[in-house]
């Protein structure tokens, strides 16, 4: 189904009349980066960071304490 040019003047008169002219630049900006946020999930190519994520280092002082262990009070 191709949309010819009387068609496609039909829907922008209507969009025109149904949003207004104020709020149409405001739509088309949202329709846009919609897209380009559908086509960039839709292959795949996301922003990654450059560097790999680093992790904080463990120390070798601070050693994991089990619950219930010596530092607890319990009544």
């Amino acid at each position: 189904m191709r949309l010819g040019w009387l068609e496609l003047l039909v829907i922008l008169g209507v969009v025109l009349l149904f949003f207004g002219p104020s709020r149409l630049p405001g739509l088309g900006n949202a329709l846009g980066s919609a897209i380009r946020g559908f086509k960039r999930g839709i292959s795949g190519h996301e922003e990654e960071p450059s560097g790999p994520e680093k992790l904080p280092a463990q120390t070798s002082s601070t050693t994991p304490q089990a619950p219930g262990s010596a530092n607890s009070r319990e009544g």
